[in-house]
Parts: C-alpha cells; sequence; structure tokens
C-alpha cells in the first residue's frame, strides 16, 4: 500500500547568531534551497513542508517549489522550541485540515550542509523494507576518544585508547538534520523524532552546521571547490 511520505523542514524567522540565515544568500542562493532541492528530487517523498513563522522566508520557500501550508504559531517559534514539537504540529495541522495522515516523515534541517537526495531516498527505503525498523539516519564515524564525568571523576566511553584508528571500532555521531526518516507514530505518539530500532546511512564526507559568518565563508570555498553539491539545486 501506497505510504503518504512528507518532509518537512522547520525555518523560523528568528536568529541571534546570524540574523536572517535561513534565506541569506550562499553563492547567490537563499541557504534554504540547499535543502529544499535535495528533497524535491527525492523519488519517494510525496510533499516537501517548510515550517516557518516568517512571512518572507514562507515566500521564499513557495518559490523554490516547497509548499507552505499553515504559518508556524508564535509559541513554536521560540529559542527553546524543539524540532519534536514542530514536526507533531506539522503532522496534526496536516491531518486536522486537510485530512491528511502521514506515515513516514522526513526531518531535514537546513542549516546542515550538505543534504544529499540519494541520503533521502536511503533512509526512507529503508523503511519500506523493514517494516520493524523506526528510524533511518545519517551519521558521521568518529574515531576519536572521548570521556564523560560520573560523579567526581572522569570515565571513557569508548574502548580500544591504544589501538590504530584503523582498528578502532568508531563511534556515530547522529546527524538527523542532514537527513531522517522515521515513522510518525513516534512523533505523534510519543513525541520523538527517532526510535530504538534504527538504520544507518554513514557519511564520511565533509559537513558544515552553519550558525556564523565563518560558517558562511567555508560553506562558500567548499561549494566553489566542490560543484557536485550544488547539484541538487537546478
Amino acid at each position: 500500500m501506497k505510504k503518504n511520505i512528507v518532509a518537512i523542514i522547520p525555518a523560523r524567522g528568528g536568529s541571534k547568531g546570524l540574523p536572517r540565515k535561513n534565506i541569506k544568500p550562499l553563492l547567490g542562493r537563499p541557504l534554504i534551497q540547499y535543502t529544499v532541492g535535495p528533497a524535491l528530487k527525492s523519488r519517494f517523498v510525496d510533499r516537501v513542508i517548510v515550517s516557518t513563522d516568517d512571512g518572507e522566508i514562507a515566500d521564499v520557500a513557495k518559490s523554490l517549489g516547497a509548499e507552505v501550508p499553515f504559518i508556524r504559531p508564535a509559541e513554536l517559534a521560540q529559542d527553546f522550541t524543539t524540532s519534536e514539537d514542530v514536526l507533531k504540529h506539522a503532522l496534526l495541522w496536516l491531518e486536522e485540515n486537510e485530512g491528511y495522515r502521514t506515515d513516514i516523515f522526513v526531518y531535514l534541517q537546513l542549516t546542515d550542509l550538505f543534504t544529499r537526495t540519494e541520503w533521502i531516498d536511503k533512509a526512507v527505503q529503508m523503511l519500506l523494507d523493514d517494516s520493524e525498523l523506526e528510524s533511518a539516519f545519517v551519521v558521521q564515524p568518529d574515531h576519536k576518544n572521548y570521556w564523560k564525568k560520573e560523579g567526581d571523576r572522569y570515565v571513557r566511553l569508548n574502548r580500544g585508547f591504544h589501538m590504530a584508528r584503523q582498528l578502532k571500532e568508531p563511534i556515530y555521531r547522529e546527524d538527523t538534520g542532514l537527513g531522517c526518516a522515521s515513522r510518525a507514530y513516534l512523533i505523534l505518539e510519543q513525541n520523538r523524532r527517532v526510535g530504538d530500532k534504527v538504520g544507518i546511512i554513514v557519511n564520511e564526507d565533509f559537513v558544515i552546521d552553519i550558525h556564523t559568518e565563518f560558517d558562511f565563508w567555508l560553506a562558500e570555498k567548499v561549494l566553489l571547490e566542490r560543484p557536485e553539491y550544488r547539484k541538487y539545486l537546478s
């Protein structure tokens, strides 16, 4: 049976670190386009929805081909609003106002460069192929050594401190902003973006999380040197 699959991209108007960053031009294109573009090219995603509280962002998103069926309430666009609250609002709005019930949602964060359509499709395909999986998402392998504090002492988080990097079992950093597909019931019933039974997509390539002017400068340099990152924009 055909599944209803929706990509949701949160994009609020307020940003204290870098004002208006969501539509700030990066190589002449608004930042949001670098996430909307790959989502629109997905062979599984039926709808690409931008959740925003800002009229200008809404206009830009619609001009790029995304849907903005609602303006997000101001109380869900605060500094400490969670992604889960934003996703739940979007899925409930679609169901209550359009009678559209989502089976799988794809979460994308436009400040995480560089999302690829292949990741979106692979994450969704994992859920379609395995009914027991709750989520599938992009991860970054990390071979560094980590510690955490327990009481008044520090303990190791991973093993193999004195092993060669090639032999050490990596820790995986969750990069759901680059691509995460989950079953809708996780948000609607449990208020969770990621389930317990997961599939992962390993990305060992370069990524940037855009929060500062330096991040923008670095992203521009990478895009100029790596034109393949721009293939999703046309």
